[in-house]
């Protein structure tokens, strides 16, 4: 019962964690994705990483509190202004041992 990855649901003081790869696919890459998805994940206090891909899609890793990683993974089906997402997908992945967010 329960659903949360980091085993601290029952002690007090301890979050819960999510932590979530996404791909974006669509122009993507020399949009400023990376550089906006860092600040993004940075204002809301999420972990992890984002890179370009060589096939032009950007990679990233989220993880955090589930509402704000849900929030980003909101915010990755629009992107920057001058991107044109065509999809997203989610994976879902175990919690790791990220310190900050940086690009890749």
């Amino acid at each position: 019962m329960g659903g949360s990855r980091s085993g601290g649901e029952d002690r007090p003081g301890l979050r819960e964690t999510r932590c979530t790869r996404v791909v974006i696919h669509g122009r993507v890459q020399g949009v400023a994705f990376r550089a906006t998805t860092c600040r993004e994940a940075s204002r809301r206090g999420l972990r992890g990483w984002v890179r370009n891909l060589p096939d032009g899609s950007v990679e990233a890793l989220f993880e955090g509190e589930p509402a704000d990683v849900e929030a980003l993974v909101r915010w990755c089906r629009t992107g920057p202004a001058w991107a044109r997402v065509d999809r997203v997908e989610t994976h879902p992945e175990p919690i790791g041992n990220h310190r900050g967010f940086e690009i890749r």
